[in-house]
């Protein structure tokens, strides 16, 4: 089953809580460079993630308020998808 934009940008920005470097995030979100590169472009342009000196990406405070809202949908979809 592919994942949604919404899917890929939480993942992403799970990852960079604490801060990672583009190739952790590759990793971690199980996705390619390419990808990676556009998804960021848009997380940073929209305030939800950032970037510092030491080349790691950071969630800000709008992107971990986006992950919370995001999981605590997931719950009652998941719910109903069993159903």
């Amino acid at each position: 089953m592919r994942r949604s934009s919404a899917d890929i940008c939480a993942d992403i920005l799970s990852v960079a809580v604490n801060g990672a470097k583009k190739t952790h995030i590759v990793y971690k979100a199980n996705l390619n460079f390419r990808i990676v590169k556009g998804y960021i472009k848009t997380l940073v342009s929209g305030g939800l993630l950032t970037t510092e000196e030491d080349e790691r990406y950071y969630s800000t405070e709008k992107g971990v308020e986006f992950l919370k809202r995001y999981r605590a949908l997931l719950v009652p979809m998941q719910a109903m998808s069993y159903t």
